[in-house]
């Protein structure tokens, strides 16, 4: 999220327009609550911390004289509120039932995200750091996410860039070991339960440097078993935890400030971005007196199976899967499926539909076209969050832009009613597939039947006949605008989605088996208008985006 991609927005602001206030609120929320959320680790505290530093920074953007440098100073505020909470904060210890209740934001980072293996890993480490580590480390993963500079961080902690270089380093260091302690926790060593035998499963100081200590002696603890990935490798393309459900933000502020009074009485503009799911988990906001809103649960979609609106084809059906099978307990696609038309046009339109083998884990991709950029906007932010039915996302622009597939067999498997991209003005290519994996790679060692959409234990997701096998990381390229569609109905999936540049997505394409991804990307751009089109593509806007076929001509 570039502070200077919202110049105009901020200066608006500053000038008293309500929209762009209401923008700007809703845009940087979800970037404040993951700052404090792992610098808090989910503490009860955390919504209030959020909410003061929202505040701060609507009552005193009049004084911000360089919008460039809005990120920064944001961040800025968040820190000083996370340590004045600690200064605040009583030296009597916290009631256990109250820790019970607070979420603890490591959790709700893997649940949120789905993340996986050493990703999850990193996820759960956070628990075992101190205050100002977890502080610097919030930071951090934003840096290496692409969120913040160096500059940007050592400004927000108030510390030269040599200095944080330092501190980041030193932070790593604490980081790697309390890995170890996650990985050695996961473990069957049998001197370790001895260990941690009187343990309350609570991580604190204490037991840290305990285990720290069992690890550096033991051999079985102290072999990872599998090359470990640096963090900072792990974090790139991980999302924005999600503003959870229930989440209050109230800023009627009266009149502290002329930008301030302008919070008093929200427009509905306010009320359309919040209910964007680049703040919300799910696509619903209620706004209640006193300026507050209040993140809701939409009701749930219909499970009515997804029909395919017909349509008289004559070309022959797409070539058989090609793909090494899946454990033989994967379930069979129960509803059948018009075949689609097969991408042969060697023009702009041709839409890709056929199941296409996966690449050796070993090959590196080819050479990712550079195809010219000058930005796109997002209606959903800088990270949408989609996970529901009729969450959707308006594009706008030239350039590329990341869709990261979440699929969830463990809550809902079952047929999947494919995103649909719809009201297409403009040119949209599908460029590039990475993020280590093809979902339907294994992911555990010990259950030969897991994959990325499911196991014999859960069930699976599984796709329409003729559908093209995602990936992790879908990356497509815009030249116009579009509208990405999320139409779960069978089994349950999310997407998030954010405008990404070409260097990011030859970062994620590169990286490979020896850095601990399952596999390299693949280059699907050939460099010319030749390249196909995502399949469920139209340039029609249609009353339900589920409707959109695979046939779709664009």
């Amino acid at each position: 999220m570039d502070g200077r991609a919202w110049r105009s927005t901020i200066a608006a602001a500053q000038a008293g327009d309500r929209r762009a206030l209401d923008e700007l609120v809703a845009g940087w929320l979800p970037l404040v609550y993951n700052v404090v959320g792992r610098a808090l680790n989910g503490h009860a505290d955390v919504d209030d911390v959020v909410q003061e530093t929202m505040l701060r920074a609507v009552d005193n953007l009049g004084s911000l004289r360089d919008p460039d440098s809005f990120r920064s100073w944001l961040m800025a505020i968040a820190v000083r509120q996370i340590r004045d909470r600690a200064r605040r904060r009583t030296p009597e210890p916290l009631d256990e039932s109250a820790a019970r209740e607070a979420t603890d934001f490591a959790e709700l980072t893997v649940l949120r995200l789905q993340l996986e293996g050493q990703r999850r890993e990193v996820a759960e480490a956070v628990r075992w750091l101190d205050g100002e580590d977890r502080q610097l480390l919030s930071l951090w993963w934003l840096e290496v996410a692409g969120e913040l500079t160096r500059r940007e961080l050592a400004a927000a902690v108030g510390i030269s860039r040599q200095h944080a270089a330092v501190r980041v380093q030193r932070m790593k260091e604490r980081l790697e070991t309390a890995r170890g302690i996650v990985r050695a926790l996961d473990g069957a060593c049998p001197r370790l339960r001895e260990v941690t035998a009187r343990w309350s499963g609570r991580p604190d100081s204490v037991w840290r440097k305990r285990l720290a200590r069992h690890i550096r002696g033991c051999a079985y603890c102290g072999d990872p078993r599998e090359t470990v990935v640096p963090a900072e490798r792990l974090l790139v393309g991980i999302a924005l935890v999600p503003v959870p459900v229930g989440f209050t933000l109230s800023l009627a502020l009266g009149s502290k400030s002329a930008v301030a009074a302008t919070t008093v009485s929200w427009s509905a503009k306010a009320l359309g971005v919040l209910t964007k799911p680049a703040v919300a988990v799910a696509a619903g906001a209620t706004l209640v007196a006193g300026g507050a809103y209040v993140v809701t649960r939409a009701p749930e979609p219909s499970s009515t199976p997804h029909t395919r609106a017909t349509a008289a084809l004559t070309a022959p059906a797409p070539p058989p899967r090609t793909t090494a099978p899946l454990p033989s307990a994967t379930p069979t696609p129960s509803a059948s499926a018009t075949p689609s038309p097969s991408a042969t046009a060697a023009r702009y339109g041709s839409v890709v539909d056929a199941v296409d083998r996966a690449p050796n884990p070993d090959t590196p991709p080819a050479a990712l076209p550079h195809r010219p950029a000058t930005g796109l906007t997002s209606t959903g932010g800088a990270h949408a969050t989609m996970n529901h039915r009729g969450d959707a996302v308006t594009l706008t622009g030239r350039g590329y832009v990341l869709v990261r597939w979440q699929i969830s067999p463990q809550y809902r498997a079952g047929n999947v009613v494919m995103p649909s991209w719809t009201g297409l003005k403009g040119k949209l290519f599908h460029v590039a597939s990475g993020g280590g994996r093809r979902m339907d790679d294994r992911v555990s060692a010990t259950d030969i039947s897991a994959t990325g959409m499911g196991s014999d234990t859960t069930g699976f997701a599984v796709l329409p006949p003729g559908t093209q096998q995602m990936w992790q990381n879908e990356y497509f390229y815009v030249d116009g605008a579009v509208t990405l569609t999320v139409n779960e109905r069978g089994a349950d999936y999310g997407l998030n989605v954010f405008p990404t540049s070409w260097d990011a997505v030859e970062n994620d394409l590169i990286t490979g088996p020896a850095q601990g991804a399952t596999r390299y990307g693949l280059v699907r751009d050939t460099g010319s208008d030749t390249t196909p089109v995502p399949q469920y593509a139209t340039r029609a806007t249609p009353a339900d985006p589920a409707t959109v076929g695979q046939e779709s001509r664009v």
